[in-house]
């Protein structure tokens, strides 16, 4: 069984010696700047002169930086060939294979090592104190997303892709050579009833013998006791809530004997193919953890706020389709906590999961890997649950997050520290440690541009055949194969727009984390939340709002100063006319995606129940009278209903009805309640009547356990994307489409 390691205390000491440790060296970075600074604004002679001759450096960078001495036509040669290469490979190879990416990640590493260079040797403006802070700051907090961006691309030289090995695992689970017994754990804090029948319906019509499940109620109610007794499943409670999810788990776990043990958030409901197409993995001794995708039966916020529902992916897509499989040819996926099979043997081993972290799954996988055994990604849509219903709950998901992560430094988990890991396991864990700290970047890309119109600073130097030399080359490639690397998940367009949105708490937070990482405590997105109104997240919304009108007032004075006739301008002033030109077109980008972040923030009603297009052959008696028709939508509470034969009218009252689903010998009663004509086919809207356990049953299992119905959805390429976002400001959804009544409460997935 499971003992937690007995030096926990020793543990404790020495994550509060790391957290001394890495509070000391913060605080020493920012007092080394300030002390920088200062000196350099009171004239200190040494720190003058050091940036004096970084100055002369920079003004006379190596030969291989120089511009040629070509026409301007000739200077975008490199940057039409590179287009050029990397359009005809992705259309050649759409889905990137082993060549295809390698190569397209080769020119994108070595445009990234020039581009860095052309930065650090050349664009620097270190002329006086106030250019010097705010140049060295900009390539500072660039050079995080390089970075993290370029450990990106070196893990993408690699990509693993499991579906044919879980073809050939599977097998043995199916002919039922390889059966070991599975515990199933649903860990639940507070989630309604309603959530959690739907999952434990889910988990029982696994087609799997040998499994048991147990619900895990960490708030002791009375209610959900009676929901497991009634769904026939185990009920486990503990004493108290110590170490939240993590410690609940544990809890568990030293109560129960399945070889294997599959958890399952509150709200996750499994396809009934799931540890059929996972088992299998475990018949090699070496496998530890099978971590499947998360995928959702409702839209996540960002999408439903702005009303692109059926266009749009959700947010974890990016996670999923493109980081998950580069970390699983690194030897380093990423156990996030729900949908994921674990042996029970070596979690034992590892000592369980990790309780002195907010993201106990993360760090318990690492752990795992540091004993020598592998975690495999398998790329399948086995399950789907809720995502945030709100933008408060999706911030407050993506708070505890990054918190978690970032608590990987202060604790023995750490995986750049802990014994067992190899380099290149240590190197992929980085960049995730890493991307939460270019939120703080995005902030500082935000107010740059407010630097330019208020204190006139100019903090790249560069001329327009620099930028067409060295940045354009870089940006349009990288723009061009963006969505293709990444699975078709996201536009980079769209992705700068969503890392927009909580860019400021985000920063706030990894800086809070950094200096007092276990401050705040575990708390669970809230779930099962419904609104029939549109608000606006004033809280979230307040630094954005002061942002818009600073960088509004910006670019009114920056287009200002850009209207300068041909007679004013002077030797001198070319250089700041440059960064002045500059300066307005990043704030013009600016505006426009804080414009769309406003927009997210406005958060629209939202349903408790998601609606299916699911087509059914359905007859229906209404009064003494029969018709057969479609389902065009199915939910847990009704359906709609379009007729094969016309009629001349309706009543406008509400009128019982017993509808039968053909296929799945499913007979429900209700009542009409809203009827419609297309042409000249009426269109029901029926609600359903109380179902008793069995209809239940057989209602979730059609709507959310059938294998292969959650689809993979591409987002929009780079133009497309570029028209949804003048679409979305010219026609925001608060004020042209208020009604949502439909798709903005329907799950498109069939």
């Amino acid at each position: 069984m499971i003992s937690q390691v007995d030096s926990q205390g020793v543990d404790r000491r020495r994550g509060v010696r790391r957290l001394r440790v890495a509070t000391l060296v913060l605080v020493g970075i920012f007092t080394l700047c300030a002390i920088i600074v200062t000196a350099w604004f009171t004239g200190e002679d040494r720190v003058s002169e050091i940036f004096a001759q970084i100055q002369v450096l920079q003004e006379n960078p190596p030969m291989w930086l120089a511009v040629p001495m070509v026409m301007g036509e000739y200077l975008l040669a490199p940057t039409v060939v590179l287009f050029l290469t990397v359009v005809i490979v992705t259309k050649i190879s759409p889905q990137p294979r082993v060549w295809a990416r390698r190569l397209v990640v080769g020119i994108l590493l070595i445009l990234t090592i020039r581009y860095i260079l052309w930065r650090s040797l050349s664009t620097l403006n270190v002329a006086d104190p106030l250019n010097g802070v705010f140049s060295l700051g900009l390539f500072f907090l660039e050079g995080l997303i390089l970075l993290s961006g370029t450990i990106q691309l070196f893990l993408m030289l690699n990509v693993s892709d499991r579906h044919r090995e879980a073809d050939q695992c599977s097998l043995s689970v199916i002919d039922g050579s390889f059966t070991p017994t599975v515990d199933i754990l649903i860990p639940t804090y507070n989630e309604p009833e309603f959530i959690l029948k739907r999952t434990i319906i889910g988990c029982q019509a696994l087609d799997y013998a040998f499994k048991t499940i147990y619900l895990l109620d960490d708030t002791k109610r009375p209610e959900i006791k009676k929901l497991a007794q009634k769904l026939g499943c185990e009920y486990i409670t503990r004493p108290n809530n110590k170490y939240a999810k993590a410690g609940n788990l544990n809890h568990t776990i030293r109560q129960t004997q399945g070889e294997l043990i599959v958890v399952f958030d509150a709200d996750f409901v499994p396809t009934k193919n799931f540890l059929t197409r996972t088992v299998g993995f475990f018949q090699d001794n070496s496998v530890a953890l099978v971590q499947t995708p998360q995928s959702f039966y409702n839209f996540d916020p960002i999408t439903r706020n702005l009303g692109l529902e059926n266009i749009l992916t959700s947010e974890e897509e990016v996670f999923y389709r493109q980081i998950q499989p580069i970390r699983d040819a690194a030897g380093s996926v990423v156990c996030s906590g729900t949908s994921f099979v674990v042996r029970r043997s070596a979690l034992e081993m590892a000592g369980g999961f990790v309780t002195d972290s907010l993201s106990e799954d993360y760090f318990t996988g690492i752990r795992l890997s540091a004993q020598g055994y592998r975690l495999v990604y398998l790329n399948e849509k086995l399950s789907a649950g809720l995502a945030a219903e709100n933008i408060a709950a999706h911030a407050t998901q993506r708070l505890r997050w990054a918190q978690g992560t970032l608590q990987g430094f202060f604790i023995s988990a750490n995986p750049l520290t802990i014994p067992g890991l190899t380099l290149l396991q240590r190197l992929a864990h980085l960049e995730g440690l890493l991307h939460w700290f270019t939120s703080i970047s995005r902030v500082g890309f935000l107010i740059m541009p407010l630097a330019y119109s208020f204190l006139n600073i100019i903090p790249i130097r560069a001329t327009i055949p620099e930028l067409l030399y060295f940045f354009l080359p870089y940006y349009l490639v990288q723009l061009t194969v963006f969505a293709w690397l990444n699975g078709r998940s996201r536009s980079a367009l769209l992705s700068d727009v969503y890392s927009l949105v909580l860019c400021f708490p985000l920063a706030l937070n990894t800086i809070q984390v950094m200096l007092r990482p276990f401050s705040r405590g575990f708390k669970v997105t809230p779930k099962g939340t419904t609104s029939d109104r549109y608000t606006f997240n004033w809280k979230l919304a307040s630094p954005l709002i002061i942002l818009f009108i600073a960088t509004a007032i910006s670019l009114w004075r920056n287009l200002g100063m850009c209207i300068v006739k041909g007679a004013w301008v002077t030797s001198e002033m070319s250089q700041h006319l440059e960064g002045i030109n500059l300066g307005w077109i990043w704030s013009a980008y600016n505006l426009i995606a804080i414009a769309i972040a406003l927009l997210i923030l406005i958060d629209v009603p939202n349903d408790l129940f998601a609606w299916f297009y699911l087509r059914r052959i359905v007859q229906l008696k209404i009064a003494d009278k029969t018709f057969w028709g479609m389902t065009t939508m199915l939910s847990e509470v009704g359906a709609e209903v379009m007729l094969t034969r016309s009629i001349s009218s309706f009543p406008h009252t509400v009128i019982p009805v017993t509808l039968e689903i053909m296929e799945e010998k499913l007979t429900l009663t209700g009542e009409i309640i809203q009827s419609r004509f297309d042409n000249e086919f009426p269109t029901l809207r029926i609600s359903f009547e109380t179902l008793d356990l069995t209809q239940q049953r057989q209602l979730v299992e059609m709507l959310f356990c059938r294998p292969g119905q959650w689809k993979v959805q591409n987002t929009p390429g780079e133009l497309a994307s570029l028209l949804l976002i003048f679409k979305i400001l010219l026609r925001p959804r608060v004020l042209f489409n208020r009604n949502l009544s439909g798709s903005a409460i329907k799950v498109a997935q069939v």
